[in-house]
Formats: C-alpha cells, sequence, structure tokens
C-alpha cells in the first residue's frame, strides 16, 4: 500500500497547518478553554467557509466528496494545535453516521447543514457496541416517546441536534435525531480533564418526537454504528498523531534554546536520544493512521479488516501521543508542570483522548476475539 500523499493531499495538510498555526494560536487556545462554552466561534466559522466541515461528504449533501484520507490530515492539524472546535464529534462522528443511514428527508437535511458548518451534531456512540445507555423508546399514536441517560457525550452542550440511541421494549437499536432544546431535553456540562474539549451528559424525559425523526433501527443500524466507530478511531487516532508531532516540536525549541554548561542542552546524547524515540513514536503512528484511512477508503465494507486497521491506529497513535507528551513534560524540567507553558495542555489532551471511543484494552480484545475466531486457512 502506497501511504504518499498526493499534490493535492499534500496542499491540504499544508493549507491547513497553515491555517491553524494562525488563527488556533495558544493564546486564543487558552482563551478559549476557560470561556463559558468553550467554543472558538471564528475558527469555526473560517473553517466552515474553507469546506472542512464537509470534506468527506457527498458533493450532493454540501460535501466535498473526499474521504477519509483528507479528514484524518485535518484532524492531525487540529490536534496539533488543541483546536476548541467540535469537529471531531460533529463532522468525524455525527456526520459519518448519517452519510450511512438511509435516505431522508430530516437527515439529508442535517446532513447538509452540518457539511456546511451551519449545525454543530452530537453523536452519542456507544461503546462498546451494544452496551448502549439507559435509554428506551416507545412507540405512540404519533411517533416516539423517548427517555433516558447518555453519559459524556461530546460537544453535547454545543450541539443542534443530538444523534440518540435507545432500545426499544422488543431490544431493537433504534436512533433518533433528537433538537437540543426540545421540551424534556437536558443536557449538563462536565468539567473534564481536557478543557479544550467539552463533554456533558444528556437527559430525557418522556421527549415526544415525530415518527420522521427516527433515522434507523436494526441491523442495519448496528452496522452503521460499528463501521461510524472505526472510522472515528482512525480520525481520533489522527488527532493524537498531531499531538505527539507538536510535543516533539516544543521539545526541540526548548532543547535548542536551554543550556546548561553554556551548552545547548539539544547538544547532550541523552536529550538526542529521547528526541529520537519521540520521532520514532510519531512515524510510526502515523503510517498506522495513513494506512488505516487508505484501507477505509478503498474497502470501507471489509468491516474485519477495517477493525484490525483502526485498532492498530488507535493503539499506535495513542500510545504516541502519552509517550510523547510525558518526554516533552520531563525534557522541559520543572517548567513543563507550570501554566504558563503549554506540554500539559497535551498531556490532557492526551489522556483524555485515551479514554474515547473505548479503553485500548477493548480495541485489543476485538482484534484477539476476531483473530481467535477466523479460520486458520483465512488469515
Amino acid at each position: 500500500m502506497d501511504l504518499s500523499l498526493s499534490d493535492e493531499q499534500q496542499q491540504i495538510a499544508d493549507s491547513a497547518a497553515t491555517f491553524l498555526a494562525e488563527a488556533s494560536a495558544m493564546p486564543a487556545v487558552r482563551t478559549t478553554s476557560q470561556s463559558a462554552s468553550g467554543l472558538d466561534a471564528g475558527l469555526w466559522r473560517g473553517m466552515a467557509e474553507l469546506g472542512w466541515c464537509g470534506v468527506h461528504l457527498p458533493e450532493e449533501a454540501g460535501g466535498l466528496g473526499l474521504g477519509l484520507v483528507e479528514l484524518v490530515l485535518l484532524q492531525e492539524q487540529l490536534g496539533r494545535r488543541l483546536a476548541c472546535v467540535p469537529f471531531f464529534d460533529s463532522v468525524a462522528l455525527a456526520a459519518t453516521v448519517l452519510r450511512q443511514l438511509p435516505a431522508s428527508p430530516l437527515a439529508q437535511d442535517w446532513l447538509h447543514l452540518l457539511a456546511t458548518g451551519e449545525a454543530i451534531a452530537a453523536l452519542a456512540l456507544p461503546v462498546p457496541p451494544g452496551a448502549g445507555a439507559a435509554a428506551r423508546a416507545e412507540r405512540t399514536d404519533t411517533g416516539w416517546t423517548l427517555s433516558g441517560h447518555w453519559p459524556q457525550v461530546g460537544s453535547a452542550a454545543l450541539a443542534d441536534v443530538l444523534l440518540l440511541p435507545a432500545h426499544t421494549a422488543s431490544g431493537q437499536t433504534v436512533l433518533f435525531a433528537v433538537p437540543a432544546d426540545a421540551p424534556g431535553v437536558q443536557r449538563q456540562p462536565l468539567a473534564t480533564l481536557d478543557a479544550t474539549r467539552r463533554m456533558a451528559v444528556v437527559n430525557c424525559q418522556d421527549v415526544a418526537l415525530p415518527a420522521t425523526h427516527c433515522l434507523a433501527q436494526g441491523a442495519a443500524l448496528e452496522a452503521a454504528l460499528a463501521r461510524t466507530l472505526q472510522w472515528g478511531a482512525i480520525a481520533l487516532a489522527a488527532e493524537q498523531v498531531g499531538v505527539a508531532q507538536q510535543c516533539l516540536d516544543l521539545t526541540l525549541t526548548y532543547a535548542a534554546q536551554r543550556s546548561q554548561f553554556d551548552r545547548p542542552i539539544a547538544s547532550f546524547q541523552a536529550v538526542k536520544h529521547r528526541c529520537a524515540q519521540m520521532l520514532v513514536a510519531v512515524e510510526g503512528a502515523r503510517s498506522a493512521v495513513y494506512g488505516a484511512a487508505c484501507m477505509a477508503d478503498a474497502a470501507p465494507d471489509d468491516a474485519a479488516t477495517l477493525l484490525l486497521y483502526a485498532a492498530q491506529a488507535r493503539v499506535a497513535a495513542t500510545e504516541a501521543a502519552q509517550f510523547c507528551a510525558r518526554e516533552s513534560l520531563q525534557l522541559h524540567g520543572g517548567v513543563g508542570f507550570t501554566w504558563e507553558f503549554d506540554p500539559h495542555l497535551y498531556l490532557r489532551r492526551a489522556q483524555a483522548s485515551s479514554q474515547r471511543l473505548g479503553p485500548l484494552s477493548w480495541w485489543l480484545e476485538q482484534v484477539a476475539e476476531q483473530l481467535l475466531t477466523t479460520p486458520e486457512e483465512a488469515v
């Protein structure tokens, strides 16, 4: 598999890096992360104008008609700058599941709004699939009644629409598009380790929904949610690569400036070796992410192979982000622990993201289970 970026893809990566270096500089990140909403509205508008919100969505839905590779290139740069925007939750998760569901006027309307950045969506993705949240849906004469509790939903407090899975009395999985301001819907923001990414608890109490707000149900929905989980894992891994890369860049800059014994500490062999280990971790994770994205674009319906690639990317990138953040903190010395220096912000993102979409142990268990149940001749 050729993981080299095309000229167009390289231009996307370069332009995203240039744009975010200015639009999501650390002073702006710090200010926004301490605000009430945690949303950099100006940055979000700028991204929407550039077409980022519809990068992997079909042109008929208002998107650019590109693929997961282009999405992960943006995710990598967003992670590198700790951008305070709901791109991962609204675009990489919510829009991804909507594009897979049976066509309906409501789903298409929301997909178009998400593709243009005019609306924000939050998806309560059950992890592990099937575990779900304590939510039930009951049919009524006019549609559905939804009640339940969905913990730790990314960007829920910022969303215009909530995509909430629930179960019927027969145990069938259903997915609803719930307006965030609908009567009976409550969103409670959470204080989290990573202030640059907001989470909230969603509660619904006897929320009345028209029948058209049920987007999908049954086996087709469960397959779409599983595929969204895998795509989301690859996108989140790309973000972790960006975190790891920036930790390395911050460390190299600091090591070149900090002096001991009248010499920059970057000249010390021990520092060089630790920076080299960071570089190896970053490049290995990046290759895993790009490979997984290429595979997803080439064979999106090969669920078994996609799981292996997504798990590899998820594990490699998460470990790289955690390792590089810790090394950056250490190589910055005592100042790395202070609020004025940035490494601890990246450590918070690396740690918080390690638990999104299931911990690494869960992904490794899925791979082990698949390998153990796969006939030997098929391996």
